[in-house]
C-alpha cells in the first residue's frame, strides 16, 4: 500500500520527492512545497502528513480513527493519516488530492499557471 500511495503522490503534476530526514521518510513536494510526508509508524503501519483546511482537518479527525492532528507539523492545517488498512485506497487518494490542491493554490501564480495547463 505505501508504494500505491508513493506512487500516486508523485503521479501529481510537478511532484517530486526528497528526502531530507534520511531514508524511511519520504517528502513529496510540488513547486518546492511539502504536500506529503510519508514515515514509518509505530507498529505495522505506517503514516502520511496531508495538509488539510481546517474546517475540513477537524471534520475527518472527528469522523475517522485513523485521523490525527498532523505529527510534528501545525495541527491546525495539517493531519496525519494512519495507514493500517482502516481507510480505503481512495479515501486518502482524495485526501491526498485535496493537500496537493491546496498546496498548488498557494504558489505563485506564474508556478501555478504552469501547472494548472493541459
Amino acid at each position: 500500500m505505501k508504494q500505491k500511495i508513493t506512487a500516486y503522490c508523485l503521479s501529481k503534476r510537478g511532484a517530486g520527492l526528497e528526502q531530507p530526514f534520511g531514508p524511511g521518510s519520504e517528502v513529496i513536494k510540488v513547486g518546492g512545497k511539502m504536500f506529503a510526508l510519508i514515515f514509518r509508524g509505530t507498529r505495522d503501519e505506517f503514516r502520511i502528513n496531508l495538509k488539510c483546511d481546517p474546517v475540513i482537518a477537524g471534520n475527518l479527525r472527528e469522523q475517522l480513527e485513523a485521523v490525527k492532528p498532523g505529527y510534528h507539523m501545525n495541527k491546525k492545517h495539517w493531519n496525519t493519516v494512519i495507514v493500517d488498512g482502516s481507510l480505503s485506497l481512495a479515501e486518502i487518494y482524495d485526501m491526498i488530492d485535496h493537500s496537493y490542491n491546496l498546496v498548488v493554490a498557494e504558489l505563485p501564480r506564474s508556478r501555478r499557471d504552469i501547472l494548472l495547463e493541459e
